[in-house]
């Protein structure tokens, strides 16, 4: 392992509720609880306060919460917080877009990026456009996506053509969900070129991933485990020294189908086709396929 190297961080605390509904998905769809928002708070406070005392190695951090986050100010303040930090090379998060987002002004926007995803049974398509053009137009880094599902087809291909040109949409296949027929996915692939890696499982088995060397998934506690999807638990962040932890690791399940998994799988080479600093945001590099525009 190269110290110099950046390592990338997942980090999801106790946070479980979303003020957004949608039926696909996976996520919480629970009410807040104020003891559950106290310990995220104090588990976030502990994860920002660590990040500023470890400069010795560039990170690359994406928030990845169990509900919606940006709503609470705790997430907003940690953002700007570090993307501060000079050995902090990107800080993302996983939103719908829904907060208010005046905060970005004070934020480092070469350092920061919002993945947002577009749900259109909870908001409609005119200001979810607004505020994605709002903050195209602060200078920050976007990944917008969608669940691809069938009967959205005329909504994903509206979305596509309200964008600006410069901010790609890529697509998610609804797992599990109904098969998509090949003309749908024609026009699907029209608009995200990589959404074919969402029509199948990868086999990872045995596999080399960068997941458990050079990123990692970190939880409310500091567990750190290789990726989300593996339960194993490697160490603590609080504990453990991480210089004895990270090794290369072959993937011990059996496939893997989900972007923040398997774009880590070293001969599927996804990677290429995204910025190095802002690869875990799904942030494209410039002059990589971006779909119909």
């Amino acid at each position: 392992m190269n110290v110099a190297s950046p390592l990338g961080l997942l980090w999801r605390g106790p946070l479980d509720s979303c003020n957004y509904g949608c039926a696909y998905c996976p996520f919480a769809k629970r009410a807040p609880q104020r003891r559950v928002l106290d310990a995220d708070g104090a588990a976030l406070a502990r994860f920002v306060a660590w990040v500023e005392r470890s400069p010795s190695r560039p990170l690359q951090i994406l928030f990845t919460p169990y509900g919606e986050a940006l709503i609470w100010p705790w997430y907003r303040d940690a953002l700007i917080a570090l993307a501060r930090l000079p050995h902090v090379q990107s800080v993302a998060i996983q939103t719908n877009g829904s907060a208010p987002m005046d905060f970005v002004a004070n934020a480092a926007a070469d350092k920061l990026a919002f993945w947002i995803s577009y749900h259109p049974t909870e908001i409609a398509r005119a200001p979810f456009i607004a505020k994605v053009r709002a903050l195209h137009g602060h200078g920050l880094r976007l990944s917008v996506g969608m669940v691809a599902m069938v009967d959205n087809l005329a909504e994903i291909e509206a979305l596509r053509a309200e964008l600006p040109p410069t901010v790609p949409l890529w697509l998610n296949a609804q797992k599990p969900g109904p098969r998509i027929p090949r003309t749908v996915a024609a026009r699907l692939l029209a608009i995200d070129p990589e959404f074919g890696h969402e029509l199948r499982r990868h086999a990872s088995l045995g596999r080399a991933c960068h997941t458990g060397e050079d990123v990692i998934s970190v939880d409310g506690r500091g567990d750190i485990r290789r990726c989300h999807f593996v339960a194993d638990v490697l160490g603590n962040l609080y504990r453990d020294d991480l210089a004895e932890l990270l090794r290369p690791r072959p993937c011990p399940r059996a496939t893997c189908s989900c972007w923040l998994g398997y774009s880590h799988l070293t001969d599927l080479e996804v990677g290429a086709a995204y910025l190095p600093d802002f690869r875990l945001a799904r942030i494209r590099a410039e002059g990589a396929p971006a779909g119909l525009s």
